[in-house]
């Protein structure tokens, strides 16, 4: 069979570079016919990228590596390929929105890409362990140890998950969403249940929204803070590095009846009044969508986070992320590199 690829609508031999000029119109038909090769275009999908260590366990796997050297684990990888891997603790929110190219028209509406620092002679275990799954995952980036950023770019990634903190900060400094995934300890946040509703919740400030109040906060304490946010309430806060996943999220909620949307949003803040309503006025000038909002006013996030059945949350600080993680998968967002020396460190 001759392969045939589209240029502006036109079909051309790729051996000969000549034009197709049959009477049909080109369509699904003329495609299986002619062996029509068509571009994948990655643009209006969800697009996550995540790494291996944040899809299975490789509890073990990263103990060698960290222990006894990259050679050492490439040895093991390749011994052990044939065996599986068991899931890892963002394993079932990868799977759910994966899930959501199964509702009638949205198909193909969320790509997921492995993005990992393995090289392809290592990769074979991860693989057969989608297969074994049945995850729709057939791409991914396998660097060979290279940094991972330009990969991130070059596949338009929405959200980015993983469990090293250097490639989820030179992400978030290249502007794409990222959080470390907590996987200090393997857990089955929600056993064997196939997710309905995928659930996602939000820190604001300096996750949603730019840190400019926060620093205030740091800088200044909780009164001038609060004063700022009420002399600034019809002002919309600067966007955070969720922001544009947000809005992509909103896009597929908007698609569907309320009660029908397959993804459902919470913010989740240490705010209180009044400088609640700088952040209303902020989402409502971005025209997303926030379905449930908890302002707590240092109230710990753990118990509204278990009580909102989140399958992930998105925190920029590890006094939040670390309680939250013992009841939902959770994921810290790092502050931006050239603005990590304005802020004290979490512990």
């Amino acid at each position: 069979m001759k392969e045939w690829y589209l240029d502006n609508g036109n079909v051309i031999s790729s051996k000969t570079g000549t034009y197709h000029d049959g009477s049909c119109t080109v369509g699904e038909d003329c495609w299986q016919e002619w062996g029509i090769i068509m571009a994948y275009h990655l643009e209006n999908r969800l697009v996550i990228g995540v790494s291996s260590r944040a899809l299975f366990d490789l509890s073990t796997e990263n103990e060698i590596f960290r222990t006894q050297g990259v050679e050492a684990y490439c040895k093991y990888q390749v011994e052990h390929e044939k065996e599986l891997l068991a899931p890892g603790n963002g394993f079932r929110l990868i799977e759910a929105l994966l899930n959501i190219n199964k509702i009638p028209g949205q198909e193909e509406r969320v790509e997921v890409i492995i993005m990992s620092h393995n090289s392809p002679d290592t990769s074979l275990r991860v693989f057969h362990s989608i297969a074994h799954y049945g995850l729709n995952i057939s791409r991914a980036v396998l660097a060979s140890g290279a940094s991972l950023t330009p990969y991130l770019e070059a596949f338009h990634t929405d959200l980015y998950l993983s469990a090293d903190e250097e490639d989820v900060q030179a992400a978030i400094d290249c502007g794409i969403a990222a959080g470390i995934i907590c996987c200090d300890e393997i857990r089955s946040y929600h056993e064997q249940k196939e997710i309905a509703q995928i659930r996602i919740a939000f820190d604001g400030d300096a996750v949603l929204f730019s840190d400019e109040s926060e620093q205030i906060f740091r800088e200044k304490g909780l009164e001038a803070f609060e004063e700022n946010e009420r002399l600034q309430a019809e002002n919309p806060l600067k966007q955070g590095p969720f922001a544009k996943f947000l809005k992509t999220i909103s896009d597929i909620q908007n698609e569907f009846p309320p009660e029908q949307a397959p993804i459902r949003t919470a913010l989740v803040t240490a705010r209180s009044a009044p400088a609640h309503e700088r952040v209303i006025r902020t989402l409502r000038a971005w025209n997303v969508r926030i379905d449930e909002a908890f302002f707590l006013g240092g109230i710990t996030k753990r118990n509204v986070l278990k009580a909102f059945g989140a399958h992930i949350f998105f925190d920029d600080q590890a006094v939040h992320t670390t309680p939250a993680s013992e009841v939902v998968l959770s994921a810290r967002v790092p502050y931006k590199q050239n603005d990590r020396q304005e802020h004290k460190r979490d512990p």
